[in-house]
């Protein structure tokens, strides 16, 4: 969140490098906690090094399975830790192949734009593999 100086009204934004290492420490704490993860990372303006003042975190998770409903499944997630805000989709293993099989924009984006933290696309389970 933008914080202020005590002796200055001039709002500064933390660096991305600061958000960043912010982020992979979060991770880790997600994976020893959720026996269900299988992939964390994140896309959008942090993924391609072009995030400014304001910038939101885009974060994608990938569980093994959910009886919650796709908008109630990031509800879970401690996102407020984070030094920004963070918009997290959560999506569960079979989810997560009918997006890549079905192709589309949103899915070309999530391919070539996540940056993993936790989950090596090269393994099989993996999405992004």
């Amino acid at each position: 969140m933008p914080v202020t100086s005590s002796s200055s009204s001039i709002k500064r934004w933390p660096t991305p490098e600061t958000v960043l290492e912010a982020l992979r420490a979060w991770s880790t704490v997600q994976a020893e906690r959720r026996g269900d993860l299988v992939a964390l990372g994140y896309f959008g303006s942090y993924a391609r090094g072009d995030a400014g003042f304001g910038s939101d975190l885009d974060l994608v998770a990938v569980v093994g399975n959910s009886s919650a409903s796709f908008i109630e499944r990031a509800r879970g997630w401690p996102t407020y830790a984070l030094l920004v805000p963070a918009d997290l989709l959560v999506y569960t293993v079979d989810e997560w192949q009918t997006l890549r099989e079905g192709g589309g924009r949103f899915a070309q984006v999530l391919s070539e734009e996540t940056v993993w933290l936790v989950g090596p696309p090269e393994d099989p389970g993996c999405p992004g593999g």
